[in-house]
């Protein structure tokens, strides 16, 4: 898990290597996954076909997949690798607000207090690294879309295997960014012409960073309980932070504020995961002591 964890937070680092801009980045990096996942799915003969309004749901997931892509890489590109993933990890607040909607539950008082601590550590973040604005508004909104991203796909995969909602969200992120490539006069030479190290990149992106990551973290998740799955995930900006500082150095040197700001960040995403489990440990608790009533 640690090792997928770390792939997901190399994608970061290969989004800054990358020459080229957010849009075809994220089309070429959609359309190298959903043929990788493909022909996964294509060799296990597992793809299957749904509905078309379950295939509508999908497609609508993907496209806004496809613009937090956007958002996340153009964010790096306007900031630091650093600094897109701190933001980033602001996610945890917006599913707070977005899952009671989606799920149909109440508001969860201590998710809010988290949420709370959450924007203190933006705030410090923003107030110290003046000159990355644009950067960490682009992350921020990344986070929205990756909340709305996540939280609708919790409700996908009760009803269909993670590996085919996958490749449909892929495959119609893809198409919404080449759509939008095609309307802006993105799609030209400069489209496939790129450097043979951004072919490289994006070869790497697309298959190992994304379709090959996902495949295997759901393979993992048979094997790790919730808790260990989701506290591991949070170390993917940790992870991001410390590669870029070591494949960046100077230029990915934040001021202290930065710091202090992350570290409150990433503290919250771990008291939430925490709190989490304990929850889940008392339901499972009280479920099986009902159990022993109602058998008695």
């Amino acid at each position: 898990m640690h090792l997928i964890v770390l792939i997901f937070g190399f994608t970061g680092i290969l989004g800054k290597l990358i020459t080229i801009d957010a849009e075809p980045l994220v089309f070429w990096r959609c359309a190298i996954a959903s043929l990788a996942l493909g022909l996964f799915l294509g060799v296990e003969r597992m793809l299957k076909r749904f509905s078309r309004k379950a295939t509508l749901q999908m497609m609508g997931i993907g496209l806004i997949a496809a613009a937090h892509w956007v958002t996340f890489f153009a964010a790096i590109k306007k900031s630091t690798v650093s600094v897109a993933l701190a933001t980033l990890a602001s996610t945890a607040l917006f599913v707070s607000f977005f899952e009671p909607m989606v799920m149909k539950r109440k508001l969860d008082f201590r998710e809010i207090i988290l949420g709370v601590l959450v924007i203190v550590g933006l705030v410090c973040i923003f107030s110290f690294e003046t000159k990355y604005k644009l950067g960490i508004v682009l992350a921020l909104i990344s986070a929205f879309l990756a909340a709305a991203f996540s939280t609708l796909n919790a409700v996908q995969i009760k009803h269909r295997d993670a590996v085919n909602i996958s490749f449909y969200e892929m495959l119609a992120a893809a198409a919404g960014v080449f759509i939008y490539l095609s309307l802006t006069g993105g799609v030209n030479a400069d489209l496939v012409n790129l450097s043979h190290q951004d072919w490289s990149w994006l070869l790497l992106l697309g298959t190992f960073a994304t379709a090959f990551a996902f495949v295997i973290s759901v393979e993992v998740m048979k094997v790790l309980s919730a808790f260990t799955v989701a506290l591991t995930i949070n170390l993917e900006p940790i992870y991001s932070i410390v590669l870029a500082l070591l494949i960046f150095g100077e230029e990915e040197k934040m001021t202290a504020g930065f710091y202090v700001g992350a570290a409150i960040i990433l503290g919250t995403l771990f008291i939430d995961a925490i709190i989490k489990r304990r929850d889940a440990e008392r339901r499972k608790a009280k479920g099986a002591l009902d159990g022993e009533e109602s058998s008695s």
